[in-house]
């Protein structure tokens, strides 16, 4: 079966199970499950259930696709994510997001926990992602191109959507919470970088890392699909002294973190409609 076999296959066991056709998704990245709670939920499908989704093996990732209203606007989330590092192909890790596509989504907006490779940073800070370096082994669009799915050679001059990274920077302001923006790097994982490592991303440009986003980025645009993304700072690589990181650690910064990111989310969902 082909991937657009595949995509419509799947588009269409979920149309049974939801009563309206959302044009807003979200992925929620580590520690970040409890956005789920500024839903008003109205469908949840385990992902166990969904024809030709994989199912996450990571802590601090949910297992569902959940539908419901933002503020009264229709939304999709999906709560836990796909990760190369699991052994997933990248036609596995971003089948979502053209299922998404597929049930009419229009904007996604991700999120994740990375580190930071940027001194200026702090833990539990947001950085709203203006732009990416891919570093993974693998690239999401390798292979045969189907023409109904997007082009051959997609431009990524604007992957993250300017408007509505200038309608972040309005909310928050509004809101009184603080934001910063930079680039952001993906790495395969599932290691987390050495410091000299840190050092280096911070040198080619990046201000932040993590092992997620990009992939999903790139074939969103393919798709066609605005993009928003935002990541929580929850380790700060580069130190002088020796430093250990802990997956634990990392989903107790996003969980800190995470009331600030709703209110952001939920005033941009508003805004979008």
């Amino acid at each position: 079966m082909s991937i657009f076999d595949k995509i419509q296959t799947t588009a269409g066991f979920i149309r049974t199970k939801i009563k309206y056709q959302p044009h807003i998704g979200i992925i929620l990245g580590s520690g970040l499950g409890g956005l789920v709670d500024m839903i008003a939920k109205e469908a949840e499908i385990l992902y166990t259930e969904i024809p030709g989704f994989p199912v996450s093996t990571v802590k601090g990732h949910g297992g569902a696709l959940v539908f419901g209203k933002i503020e009264g606007v229709d939304v999709m989330l999906m709560s836990g994510r796909f990760h190369y590092y699991e052994g997933y192909s990248m036609e596995e890790v971003t089948f979502p997001v053209r299922v998404m596509k597929a049930l009419g989504v229009h904007t996604l907006m991700v999120s994740n926990a990375s580190g930071g490779t940027n001194p200026g940073f702090a833990i539990g800070d947001l950085m709203i992602i203006k732009d990416h370096i891919n570093l993974f082994p693998e690239h999401p669009l390798r292979g045969p191109n189907d023409e109904r799915l997007g082009t051959r050679f997609p431009d990524m001059g604007q992957a993250y959507d300017h408007e509505l990274i200038e309608m972040a920077r309005q909310i928050a302001a509004a809101k009184g919470i603080t934001v910063r923006s930079g680039i952001y790097i993906g790495l395969q994982g599932p290691t987390f970088e050495t410091p000299a490592e840190y050092r280096w991303l911070h040198t080619i440009g990046g201000d932040a890392v993590g092992m997620s986003t990009v992939p999903e980025v790139i074939v969103a645009r393919h798709a066609g699909i605005r993009v928003f993304a935002i990541s929580v700072i929850t380790d700060i690589g580069i130190s002088d002294e020796p430093i250990t990181i802990t997956h634990e650690e990392v989903l107790e910064a996003a969980n800190a973190a995470a009331p600030k990111m709703a209110a952001l989310v939920a005033g941009m969902v508003m805004e979008i409609k």
